[in-house]
């Protein structure tokens, strides 16, 4: 078990799902996490109780350490996510958050929801209200572009991926993606959220 989970931790790792980079522009620590990245097809493979566990234990000791003893952002990047691929799981979210001491909770000052479309935007309007604490919920910020993130962030803080990048040129040319009423040109991007009945990482996973 405990090689599995270290295992899981080194994929994750590997694939800089969570990584500390750069401040923001009050020197707070920037956790970044991209969907993209997340190895949900290798992680479900192994037992979404082991993935969950991991994905909380890679909080524990790669991140934490790594943020330190002050106030701290995440910048969460939505951007290219598809839901048989790489997406984590609301559940594996909120399980990572909740891994967290109170303390540490409590430090962080706001999390930034790069590319969220409608329908993720409408899912935590309602349902997310329900499974996420009020303390997270209140901290959540939509950033439709990545020219308004740059308004909380260094643009030289923070690396960007390059799906990332694309997907925010897109939305410029086709504004009314952000609606729901054109779709992408990339086949397999979901963006809406529902839940489960498997209450692991594989559980409240967003479905098309």
């Amino acid at each position: 078990m405990a090689d599995a989970a270290t295992e899981m931790e080194m994929l994750l790792e590997k694939k800089q799902v969570v990584t500390v980079q750069g401040r923001d522009k009050t020197r707070r620590p920037i956790v970044r996490i991209v969907g993209k990245n997340f190895p949900a097809r290798e992680l479900g493979g192994r037992g979404g109780g082991q993935a969950e566990a991991a994905l909380k234990g890679y909080v524990r000791r790669r991140v934490l350490p790594a943020i330190g003893e002050t106030e701290f952002v995440v910048v969460y990047m939505h951007s290219g996510v598809d839901r048989g691929e790489n997406f984590p799981g609301v559940a594996a979210i909120r399980a990572a958050y909740e891994s967290m001491p109170a303390a540490v909770r409590e430090r962080l000052h706001a999390v930034y929801f790069v590319h969220p479309g409608l329908q993720s935007r409408l899912f935590f309007a309602t349902i997310g209200r329900f499974i996420f604490s009020s303390g997270l919920y209140g901290k959540l910020r939509y950033v439709s572009r990545l020219e308004y993130l740059w308004a909380h962030v260094p643009k030289g803080e923070l690396d960007v991926p390059e799906v990332v990048r694309r997907h925010d040129d897109e939305l410029e040319r086709r504004p009314l993606m952000d609606y729901g009423i054109e779709a992408s040109e990339r086949c397999g991007v979901f963006d809406a959220a529902s839940m489960d009945t498997t209450a692991s990482l594989r559980s409240l996973r967003c479905v098309s």
